[in-house]
């Protein structure tokens, strides 16, 4: 984008990226329907606002100052190329499966809108999605999800207003919950206790999850990097700090609100599989809605598909042809090289789509699953990097092999003891621990690798002086956030 995308923008589509498709299909369906579910996924937003005070802090200055296209550079610039080129896969796998569930939401609700089958479904979303990303790149992104989130944010006002008024308003949706699906706290661990939503397994493994992603993770991190400069970068992470928890708790008051429809209506319980329940929203908006509101809802979701599924895509395609494609190019077949790297990616994409639409569990947790297993190794070499001046590449692959080692163990062999949030905290412990001991073993690198690539802790001081408004409010946030969850938990 040429580093001169203005930092509200940037922010706004941070913020639509997470607003996507599984958010407007999936959390509903969570709190509503969902065994275990309810206003408990307000859990997982807790540590937002203090993960982004970790990214501002620690990941912003170093990534942004050097200037890099692709966060995987760094590593490079760091240890050497194998740790790039090996982190930068481990990103693309990752980020291609959760896309590829993203692009499922979506084509779900266009399956049921249209008539058509699902695979064409999935073609018809993937292929105006790449067509715009492929053309514009990260300013079509920015700008486009600029223009979508308003469009989500009056699908998401309207279809709360006619829930509510078919449920008989705010007494009667709390009246037809269980009381189970109205309490925001699990006060649980999630370690061998069977809990479904534990609060300390969100704490823990949401604030690892949410500084990985923001910080290290291609698809939001391209865009700090697309800032005019590293304070640009932070105040929109800020406002996405403020922002998320809100929007979050209008998804829950939806859910909440057609769950209470569908407890007085035959007509939509009945149209929802017993193990499909994404089909609530769609099922609502096919049943419920005017031909006039409807058509307004299902460009809604498909605008907060599209601002996610043009972010990722093009945070694949970028760091593809940055980090594999482009060395072996010449600057005059660089553009074409990207456009067609799209192209494949879109394509890939749409496959995993299709792969995913024998998903029993909810579009929303399945996507967080996926990325529960990558985040938290991916981090700890970036961490490491950043603040051991001792961390060796090597080291870092080590650490990364063991934290995914241990996670796809827990995956299928404890998934019933431990809980899948933290799977992001043992991914990092792990990885972590290894690349520490490992790096000891070895040599020190040499000093020119250190030069921008790593922070002490006079520099850490530093910053934060110079953000103390900004962490200061976030931590005021936080506690705000936390407060309203607590109030929801104990009525």
């Amino acid at each position: 984008g040429g580093r001169t995308l203005p930092w509200w923008a940037l922010a706004i589509s941070i913020l639509a990226t997470q607003s996507s498709a599984n958010s407007f299909i999936g959390i509903p369906a969570y709190v509503a329907l969902v065994p275990g579910g309810g206003l408990n996924w307000l859990q997982y937003e807790l540590m937002l606002p203090l993960a982004m005070i970790v990214v501002m802090l620690v990941l912003v200055p170093v990534l942004r100052g050097l200037g890099v296209i692709s966060v995987y550079e760094y590593l490079e610039r760091r240890f050497d190329k194998r740790t790039r080129w090996i982190l930068s896969v481990v990103f693309l796998l990752s980020r291609g499966l959760a896309t590829g569930v993203a692009m499922y939401a979506a084509a779900l609700l266009v399956q049921i809108c249209t008539g058509l089958s699902l695979g064409w479904a999935i073609v018809l979303t993937g292929g105006i999605t790449v067509v715009y990303d492929t053309l514009g790149g990260m300013r079509a992104v920015v700008w486009t999800d600029v223009i979508q989130m308003a469009v989500l944010l009056g699908g998401l006002v309207l279809c709360t207003a006619i829930a509510w008024h078919l449920a008989g308003g705010g007494a009667a949706i709390l009246e037809l919950q269980d009381p189970s699906r109205r309490a925001a706290i699990e006060w649980a661990h999630g370690l061998g206790d069977g809990a479904r939503a534990p609060l300390w397994g969100f704490v823990a493994g949401g604030l690892v999850l949410y500084v990985s992603y923001y910080g290290v993770d291609q698809s939001q991190a391209q865009r700090t990097l697309s800032a005019t400069g590293i304070p640009g970068a932070q105040r929109a992470l800020v406002l996405n700090g403020i922002a998320r928890f809100p929007l979050t708790l209008a998804y829950a008051g939806l859910g909440l609100a057609i769950g209470a429809v569908a407890m007085k209506e035959p007509a939509l319980r009945d149209a929802i599989a017993p193990n499909r329940p994404d089909l609530l929203v769609p099922r609502f908006i096919e049943l419920y809605l005017p031909s006039g509101a409807r058509g307004l809802l299902v460009v809604a979701i498909l605008a907060a598909a599209m601002s996610s599924l043009d972010s990722a895509l093009n945070s694949l395609s970028a760091a593809t042809l940055r980090d594999f494609v482009e060395p072996h190019l010449g600057p005059t077949r660089a553009l074409r090289a990207g456009r067609l790297v799209t192209l494949a990616w879109g394509i890939a994409i749409m496959i995993f789509a299709g792969l995913a639409s024998g998903l029993s569990t909810s579009v929303v947790e399945s996507i967080n699953r996926v990325g529960a297993l990558f985040y938290g190794p991916l981090l700890a070499a970036f961490i490491c990097g950043i603040l051991d001046r001792r961390a060796r590449g090597a080291a870092v692959l080590a650490g990364v092999a063991a934290g995914l080692v241990v996670n796809l163990w827990l995956a299928y062999a404890m998934s019933a003891q431990v809980f899948w949030m933290w799977w992001n905290v043992t991914g990092l412990v792990v990885a972590i621990a290894v690349t520490l001991l490992g790096s000891r073993m070895m040599a020190p690198p040499a000093a020119q690798q250190l030069v921008g690539t790593t922070i002490d802790a006079a520099a850490l001081l530093r910053a934060l002086g110079r953000q103390r408004g900004s962490v200061t409010l976030l931590l005021a946030w936080a506690a705000v956030c936390g407060a309203v969850a607590f109030w929801l938990g104990v009525r």
